[in-house]
């Protein structure tokens, strides 16, 4: 499906050349402009075809054209949606426990890709699925997908460039007595394609925690990532004694406590592309999180 992005040249850029006008005011990446270049429509400069090497003047409308596909492999799949925003570029949903994002091997249904392609399809639309970031199976929470590599690409800066915030809370064992930060890398488990471990060799992680509530044995939390490694909240509490509850792989395994690591991304933040708007979603926890408490609360 085709997204035309627009921009009508201002005085700073008076004389310049197009690649120069979409690397800085686009922040489009050399790829994406080689891409664009494939199509006699992808580069246009008042409605008509226009090198990159070409120059323009202010008052000049620039347009280009993003051309996408349906992904190839993803069933589209009739499964229900908690959509929270959209507009032409960004789909922001709150995923539930148990889905993962993508299919995978053995397991090419039931997925947030599967759901959102049957939605797209249904609304006459076509995008490749890309989940900017991407939640495990087991968590809940608030998640962002670009429907086009533009977007996409523009908001896996602003990770790297923390314009883009995450926060979770997590219930976690064990009574933590103050917030905190954790810095320790994170690798591969040698010989695993799934576990994660903490290791001199790894990638930097970062983990901040604050404190939410105390329920004797067990704590609420608020995390925040800095970085945005795979498993990186449940290995870096594990790591300092305090597993997230339901955590099979890193914590205890006793699905009689939760059926599932207690985790939930209740925070997202990120300055809008194309509108240069801040936009903030939140969301509290999950369902299953609030009949923990409540089960717990008893006790104390």
């Amino acid at each position: 499906m085709d997204r035309v992005l627009e921009y009508k040249i201002e005085d700073k850029y008076d004389g310049a050349n197009v690649i120069t006008v979409l690397k800085q005011h686009f922040q489009m990446s050399s790829k994406l402009i080689k891409d664009l270049k494939k199509y006699s429509d992808g580069i246009r400069l008042n409605g008509s075809h226009i090198r990159t090497v070409d120059t323009v003047r202010e008052g000049d409308r620039l347009s280009v054209t993003l051309r996408d596909a349906p992904s190839e492999n993803i069933v589209p799949e009739n499964i229900p949606l908690d959509i929270v925003f959209e507009d032409e570029d960004i789909l922001v949903l709150n995923k539930s426990p148990y889905m993962p994002t993508h299919p995978s091997m053995g397991n090419y249904t039931n997925s947030v890709a599967n759901g959102v392609m049957y939605y797209y399809r249904v609304r006459g639309e076509e995008h490749v699925f890309r989940a900017v970031n991407r939640l495990d199976k087991d968590t809940s929470g608030l998640m962002a997908i670009a429907k086009n590599s533009y977007i996409h690409a523009r908001l896996a800066e602003e990770i790297q460039t923390k314009e883009l915030r995450r926060k979770y809370r997590c219930i976690v064992c064990g009574d933590v007595k103050n917030d905190g930060v954790v810095n320790a890398p994170i690798k591969r488990a040698d010989g695993s394609v799934i576990n994660r471990i903490v290791s001199s060799d790894g990638q930097r992680a970062v983990t901040r925690y604050r404190v939410m509530e105390r329920y004797g044995e067990y704590t609420l939390l608020e995390m925040e990532l800095e970085t945005g490694r795979t498993h990186q909240i449940r290995v870096h509490m594990a790591h300092i004694g305090h597993p997230l509850v339901g955590d099979w792989l890193y914590g205890r395994e006793d699905h009689s406590i939760a059926p599932r690591q207690l985790l939930h991304s209740c925070y997202l933040s990120f300055i809008h592309p194309i509108s240069g708007r801040k936009l903030e979603f939140k969301d509290e926890i999950y369902r299953d999180m609030y009949d923990f408490i409540k089960k717990i609360s008893r006790k104390y």
